[in-house]
């Protein structure tokens, strides 16, 4: 099969999954906030239902993670980690750490759970993922980062054997199947569902999607194939899944909740799935026609997660300055035009900085090279 999923394309499989992730995230985040000005029920009907449909970021984002860094350095041990972490350190973590702050030091009212009080407690606010109500998925992605030599492992491993990535499927599914098991009796609506939050922020969480995002791009033609004649079966099996999804939300009454909907259940977990699929889909199709659009999903990849970490601050902006106002009276408009505005600014702000930050380090390079010569 000649495959195009290949190092030499503008854009990959994963570079879609960031993108639909990023742009759908942020609705997620104007969703909560508007239900919380507690709108009039058919307001909240509509709210649950769009919860639903957009309930699938984090799983592609962790998929998409994994799928474009085993592409690009699935070669790679150990002996390589130093060099992959300081790329990564420049491009993930040293955004986190100025988003972060800019929260906490800034809108400190969007912290989650508990707020700082003390050196310790702000410490601990900034590192668990608390700062703002997006980054408890900050937290636990960046867990896949650092442990990506285990993945690169998996992946030379699967490599070795079909039979390997048989078993690591089957194995995967039957432990995560235990997972959500454990979550549902002890967590959600459970004994533990208030002292074991933090079990959102553990990789564990999402290990399904990063280990299925490995075996996807080293098997990457047979999961074109499979893609390619599924893609009807997994459309009439989409909206089954978010049938069923609406189905147990609206089987909770009103209020709506949207922690009735978590992503550790069995219904979330396929649907999840079934978008990451129809999303893979799309990038395939793209891939094989050689899409004009491939240079702007890699475009839009390349910032989406600047974007996502700056999409709260720019919604409190933009719901400080009209967006409550308009909630309370047009709760439904009030979701698509702060939702518009924030992906624009997020993206803008995420290109902006990317290039103001690139002048002033070439700046500090040319003036070092200068005092050299001199």
């Amino acid at each position: 099969m000649n495959s195009r999923l290949d190092n030499t394309r503008p854009a990959d499989v994963g570079d879609y999954m960031k993108v639909f992730a990023c742009t759908a995230v942020m609705m997620q985040t104007v969703l909560g906030v508007v239900l919380g000005t507690n709108p009039p029920s058919n307001a909240q009907s509509i709210i649950g239902i769009i919860y639903n449909l957009v309930k699938f970021t984090a799983p592609a984002f962790i998929f998409g993670i994994l799928y474009t860094t085993t592409r690009t350095t699935g070669n790679n041990s150990w002996n390589n980690y130093g060099g992959y972490m300081k790329k990564q350190w420049s491009a993930l973590f040293v955004p986190t750490i100025w988003w972060t702050l800019a929260y906490l030091l800034i809108f400190p009212d969007v912290q989650q759970v508990n707020q700082y009080h003390s050196v310790g407690s702000f410490l601990w606010n900034f590192i668990n993922g608390n700062a703002a109500p997006h980054l408890w998925y900050n937290t636990m992605m960046l867990q896949f980062i650092i442990l990506m030599p285990f993945f690169w492992a998996l992946a030379h491993w699967v490599k070795k054997q079909t039979k390997n990535a048989i078993w690591t499927i089957i194995l995967t599914i039957i432990g995560y199947d235990a997972w959500l098991l454990f979550y549902d009796i002890n967590v959600f609506h459970g004994p533990q569902a208030t002292n074991w939050y933090l079990l959102d922020r553990i990789f564990v969480s999402f290990i399904i999607y990063g280990i299925f995002g490995v075996v996807a791009w080293v098997y990457r033609e047979q999961f074109e194939l499979f893609i390619k004649k599924t893609w009807v079966i997994l459309i009439i099996a989409i909206l089954a899944v978010y049938y069923w999804t609406n189905r147990e939300l609206i089987s909770y009454g009103f209020p709506v909740k949207l922690t009735n909907a978590p992503y550790y259940k069995p219904s979330m977990t396929i649907y999840a799935l079934l978008v990451i699929g129809l999303v893979a889909a799309l990038a395939m199709h793209h891939l094989r026609n050689n899409s004009n659009t491939l240079p702007v999903f890699h475009f839009l990849a390349v910032y989406a997660y600047r974007a996502y970490l700056s999409n709260v601050f720019w919604f409190q902006i933009v719901w400080r300055i009209f967006g409550h106002n308009l909630a309370l009276d047009h709760p439904i408009s009030a979701i698509i035009i702060c939702y518009l505005i924030t992906w624009c600014l997020a993206f803008t702000s995420a290109y902006t900085f990317h290039i103001v930050w690139s002048r002033i380090k070439s700046g500090i390079s040319t003036k070092q090279v200068s005092e050299q010569v001199k």
